[in-house]
C-alpha cells in the first residue's frame, strides 16, 4: 500500500492503550451467585445426556440471565474495546468434564467452535507440554516460553484458567489499532509495507492443496475496518521454505518495530488471569501474548488453561486473502485449522 493510501488515525473504543485501560475496571465482570447457578444446572443437564461438549448449541444450553450479557459481549467484541474478562466461576471445585462442559456451553451463546490443530479439537488445552519453541512444527502454547504478540485463526478467542503457574504466565493485549497510530505518526513508510503479504510458516498443519505457509499480510484494510494476522515466530520460521518470499531489511525494520510498540507498557495491558476467570478477545482487532513462566512441580498443580476459537455471527467481512488460513470466509462460518486429516472432537483432557 502506498503511505498516502493509509486510513487515518483510529480513535474508537478499540483502539485503547494500556496506560488508559489500567486505570479502569469495565473490562472485568464478576459473576453473581444467580448466574454461577444457572451455568452449573444447564451443565449437569447436558452431562446428563451423554453428549460430546464440544457438540454443545446454545439451545442445549439454558441461561435465561447470563445470556443477556452474553448479548452485549459480544457487541463489546465486535464493536467496543474487543476484550472483556468474566470473573467468579468456582472451578476448584468441579471436575474438568463439568469445567470444559460450562466453558463450551458458554461459548456456544457467542458462536461456533473451530478446530484448533490437525487433531481436529475444538476445545484447546494451554499447559506446557515440553515441547520446545524452536522446533519449527510445535506450537508455542505447549511450551512455557514466552510467546511474543500474535493473533490466532478464529474471529474470537476465549480462555478459562483452571490453574495458575506457580510464577508467571501473565496474559499480555494489545490494539492493532494503537500500534497503527503509533506507526502512521512515527514511520508511515514502514507501516506502509505491513499492508503487503509476508509469509508465515503454517507450522506443519497444511491443508490439502496449500502452500506450507499463508502469504497474508500482517494489516489489511477492508471494507472500512483494519484486520490484524500476525505471528512472528511463525515469519521467522518460514524462511526455511526455499521458495518464501524473502524479507527485505526493510520488512525486518518494520516488523521490529511493529514488536516494539506491542510490547511497550503505555500501549499493551497486562493481567493475571485467576482460576476460574474467563478471557474473550476479539481477535481481528487485538493481538494477544504469555509471559514465560515457572510451574509447580506437582503434576496437578501446574497451570492449565482451556482455550476456544469461535466464529461469530455479525462479524466484519475478511479480505478474500484470508481463506489462505479460514478456508471459508463466510461470516458466521470460518477460521480453524482443518486438514484431510481433520476430525472434529473435544477432548476433555489431554
Amino acid at each position: 500500500m502506498d503511505q498516502s493510501q493509509l486510513p487515518p488515525a483510529f480513535s474508537g473504543p478499540s483502539a485503547w492503550t494500556g496506560r488508559e485501560m489500567r486505570d479502569r475496571t469495565d473490562w472485568i465482570v464478576t459473576l453473581t451467585e444467580a448466574q454461577v447457578g444457572e451455568v452449573e444446572v444447564a451443565a449437569q443437564r447436558f452431562l446428563s445426556t451423554g453428549g460430546d461438549p464440544g457438540e454443545i448449541r446454545a439451545e442445549d444450553f439454558p441461561l435465561p440471565q447470563l445470556s443477556r450479557h452474553l448479548a452485549r459481549l459480544l457487541d463489546t467484541l465486535l464493536h467496543g474495546r474487543g476484550f472483556e474478562v468474566i470473573r467468579g466461576l468456582p472451578v476448584a471445585g468441579y471436575d474438568q468434564r463439568l469445567a470444559v462442559t460450562i466453558f463450551c456451553g458458554i461459548g456456544a451463546h457467542l458462536g461456533k467452535a473451530r478446530s484448533q490443530n490437525a487433531q481436529g479439537h475444538v476445545l484447546g488445552h494451554v499447559r506446557d507440554l515440553g515441547a520446545s519453541p524452536d522446533d519449527p512444527n510445535s506450537r508455542i502454547y505447549q511450551t512455557r516460553a514466552r510467546q511474543t504478540f500474535h493473533t490466532d485463526s478464529a474471529d474470537v478467542v476465549g480462555l478459562l484458567c483452571l490453574r495458575e503457574a506457580r510464577e508467571g504466565g501473565d496474559s499480555l493485549l494489545v490494539s492493532a489499532e494503537a500500534i497503527y497510530n503509533r506507526m502512521l505518526e512515527e514511520r508511515p513508510d514502514l507501516l506502509a509495507l505491513l499492508f503487503g503479504p509476508i509469509a508465515t510458516d503454517r507450522r506443519g498443519e497444511v491443508p490439502e492443496g496449500m502452500k506450507p505457509y499463508t502469504e497474508i499480510p500482517p494489516l489489511s484494510w477492508h471494507e472500512g475496518h483494519l484486520t490484524v494476522y500476525y505471528q512472528r515466530q511463525y515469519i521467522d520460521s518460514a524462511s526455511r521454505f526455499p521458495d518464501a518470499m524473502r524479507l527485505t531489511p526493510e520488512h525486518v525494520e518494520a516488523l521490529d518495530m511493529f514488536d516494539r510498540l506491542a510490547n511497550d507498557p503505555d500501549l499493551h495491558l497486562a493481567m493475571r488471569l485467576r482460576p476460574g476467570d474467563m478471557q474473550f478477545v476479539y481477535n481481528h482487532g487485538q493481538l494477544h501474548d504469555r509471559t514465560g513462566f515457572l510451574d509447580w512441580p506437582d503434576p496437578e498443580r501446574r497451570r492449565h488453561l482451556l482455550r476456544l476459537w469461535l466464529s461469530v455471527p455479525g462479524d466484519r467481512p475478511l479480505p478474500p486473502v484470508f481463506a489462505q488460513r479460514y478456508g471459508s470466509i463466510t461470516i458466521g462460518d470460518r477460521g480453524g485449522i482443518v486438514t484431510p486429516e481433520t476430525r472434529l472432537n473435544a477432548p476433555v483432557d489431554v
